[in-house]
């Protein structure tokens, strides 16, 4: 019997298997060096162009006149291409992706590290460097080595104010960042069934924050469900008996409000144990936490009050920013005087929308806080989008209340 990986791989732990690619993509950063390998590969051909896609999230809209350019030769060829093209303010990839696209059983590859997002769908997504994916793009296939996996068995449900968040970078701290190096971790167990889409995408985006190739959830009636909102008619997958190469078992009761200190993912307190830091920018947002679950979370703990210091919100897709509006969500974060960006990564890599100053402290919904991410000197914290609320009503970092 098999884990997942191995099933959609058709391979077992350690294996090397040649796959054909169902879905392949690209962003405005690594879309430049795809194209760039492409070339040099010698080929003017591209595979089907029906699986592949170019969606501009990284920086946009573009922070100078090289960044421009660059993008205006890659729009280009992308539309030229007639490949699947999303531009300035449809979103993140990873968001996009998972707007009724993706589906269980997929193998899905893109050219930034946190593709493996999309694992929360029961599809093996992971990311690849641009002269791999410019292989794809050749030849819609690619080589996998079967990746070991990791059970990571949840039971219970959340209590107080913890969130995905919260149960993520627990997950993180307690395998390390290099815990699950290759491997695959697979989110299992009864707690599983009262975690939303929205929940498991923020697991399996941090997956990666431990070595990990991918983190997968079976698809199953709470997947089937969000995708038939989309129009996609798809199976559960049932799980089998299998062997893990180790396992974690975590109740979901137990997880408190945690927050990732500089400079690691891995090194993981309480809120309560540094509550009362001085925060210069609370960042809400990402392709961890800027769905509109995420926002209207927010926009309930801080509505009728005012942010204390500078808070910026960048949905994470065209989609999320129009149901804010459509609800009311979006006036509320306004009025209680945080600064809306256009759908897309934002200032999550330190590229522009919020740059940080040397010496200045961030509390951030983002998935990684390595030094000057952000900005030279800039100083990260992570936490989940209640405790973001919390502290940018006071100011400093602040434990949240319950909030659901």
């Amino acid at each position: 019997m098999a884990t997942l990986s191995e099933r959609i791989l058709g391979g077992n732990a350690g294996e090397y298997v040649d796959r054909k690619v169902d879905r392949a993509y690209v962003h405005d950063g690594t879309g430049v060096l795809t194209l760039e390998a492409w070339k040099r590969i010698g080929s003017d051909r591209l595979t089907d162009t029906t699986r592949l896609s170019m969606l501009f999230d990284h920086i946009v809209p573009a922070n100078n006149s090289t960044t421009a350019t660059l993008q205006h030769e890659l729009r280009e060829f992308a539309r030229g291409s007639f490949m699947h093209f999303t531009d300035v303010g449809c979103g993140i990839c990873h968001q996009i992706m998972s707007e009724g696209v993706v589906l269980p059983g997929e193998v899905v590859v893109g050219a930034d590290s946190h593709s493996c997002t999309l694992g929360a769908f029961g599809a093996f997504s992971t990311g690849v460097g641009a002269t791999d994916m410019a292989g794809i793009w050749l030849t819609g296939e690619t080589w996998f080595r079967v990746p070991e996996t990791i059970g990571i068995h949840l039971s219970g449900s959340f209590t107080g104010a913890a969130e995905a968040k919260d149960l993520a970078l627990t997950c993180v701290s307690r395998l390390g960042m290099d815990g699950a190096t290759y491997k695959a971790l697979e989110f299992i167990g009864s707690g599983v069934a009262g975690l939303s889409m929205d929940d498991r995408l923020v697991l399996s985006n941090l997956s990666v924050e431990t070595g990990a190739k991918t983190g997968l959830f079976y698809a199953d009636d709470v997947t089937v469900q969000y995708l038939a909102r989309s129009g996609q008619v798809v199976q559960p997958q049932v799980p089998e008996p299998c062997t893990y190469v180790e396992e974690l078992s975590i109740d979901l009761s137990e997880i408190v409000p945690v927050v990732a200190v500089p400079h690691r993912v891995d090194t993981v307190k309480p809120v309560r144990e540094i509550a009362g830091l001085p925060v210069d920018q609370v960042f809400v947002g990402t392709c961890t936490n800027g769905r509109y679950s995420d926002l209207a979370r927010f926009a309930r703990i801080v509505k009728g009050k005012s942010v204390a210091v500078r808070t910026i919100v960048v949905p994470a897709s065209k989609a999320v920013l129009a149901e804010a509006i459509r609800t009311g969500v979006l006036t509320d974060l306004v009025d209680a005087g945080c600064t809306i960006g256009t759908p897309g990564c934002g200032p999550c890599l330190g590229a522009h929308m919020g740059v940080l100053g040397e010496g200045e402290v961030c509390l951030s919904t983002a998935n990684r806080n390595f030094k000057n991410r952000m900005g030279v000197g800039g100083i990260i914290y992570l936490g989940s989008v209640a405790t973001a609320a919390a502290s940018a009503l006071e100011g400093e970092i602040t434990e949240p209340e319950v909030c659901r």
